[in-house]
């Protein structure tokens, strides 16, 4: 590309691609997937973006095959070894919806805490944290890797418990299970290689969409609200507004209204309105933001 400094750029394929591609869409970065082809079209000469599993991606930004990716906590964890070291990866949390990883067992089984397992068979994808755990727990198990399906492995009697990831636990007890311990809390993370964040302009790039990707994170649940309000009505308007910081007031033209501009939270905004109404604002408009910075 004629020169053209670019930075490596990997993209989660599986279960975190859509919202990986709707937050960036919502930093500024269109990413489209090609059909069959592991290297999205993305519009943005410095950057070059390659798809690849989740599970892999501390992997390939650690030995610099890419820069910067963005991946689970959890798999870095799970990556983590004498070679692989999560000291040697820069990274920053990018998600609003942590998810959990916990032991669970069968709904009627007599296990109630996780040395109750000793000497049983655990199966689940995160094997080499899942072995950690009991490790420095002191509590022999067996652990086995499971190739999916893992709720259906103790229903199935091929395990007596299983390490598997939720959010709410809904689908957990839908299989008839029980939680019986909290393992890990994991989210996504931007991590990038160290050698890259050394060099000044992939830093700077890295440091950028950081930035970006943090503000659409918190633009995530805001909203914008304007309004018109009478002058004499501005200070009881005000003792309604929750903002961010003060709202902004700006006199209209040879009016004896004033315009008023807040960000607050999405789900204060169907409370509110009739309340900004009641106190005699009108023209109110609701509008959606992109990035908060």
């Amino acid at each position: 590309m004629n020169g053209q400094k670019t930075l490596k750029l990997g993209i989660p394929k599986g279960s975190l691609q859509d919202a990986t591609l709707r937050l960036f869409e919502r930093a500024g970065w269109k990413i489209k997937p090609r059909h069959r082809n592991y290297f999205p079209e993305v519009n943005d000469v410095e950057l070059t973006c390659s798809l690849c599993r989740a599970q892999e991606m501390s992997a390939y930004v650690h030995d610099g095959t890419l820069d910067a990716g963005l991946t689970g906590k959890d798999w870095i964890l799970e990556n983590e070894s004498e070679v692989v070291k999560v000291s040697d990866l820069v990274y920053s949390k990018v998600s609003n919806r942590p998810a959990r990883w916990v032991l669970a067992v069968a709904g009627n089984s007599p296990y109630k805490r996780p040395e109750d397992l000793a000497g049983k068979k655990i199966a689940t994808e995160l094997k080499n944290f899942t072995k950690k755990y009991f490790e420095e727990a002191n509590i022999p198990v067996d652990v086995e890797f499971s190739w999916g399906a893992t709720e259906a492995k103790v229903v199935e009697g091929l395990a007596d418990a299983i390490v598997e990831v939720t959010e709410t636990g809904t689908t957990i007890r839908a299989h008839g299970l029980r939680i019986i311990a909290d393992l890990l809390q994991t989210n996504t993370q931007f991590i990038a290689n160290t050698a890259a964040w050394q060099d000044p302009w992939k830093r700077q790039k890295i440091e950028t969409i950081n930035t970006l990707l943090h503000g659409a994170l918190r633009a995530d649940r805001l909203s914008g609200l304007k309004m018109n309000v009478p002058r004499e009505k501005v200070e009881e308007v005000m003792h309604i507004l929750p903002s961010l910081t003060a709202p902004t007031v700006a006199n209209l033209h040879n009016s004896d209204w004033v315009s008023v501009e807040i960000v607050v939270d999405e789900g204060r905004v169907r409370d509110l309105i009739p309340e900004l109404q009641d106190k005699g604002a009108t023209g109110i408009i609701e509008y959606s933001l992109n990035k908060v910075i």
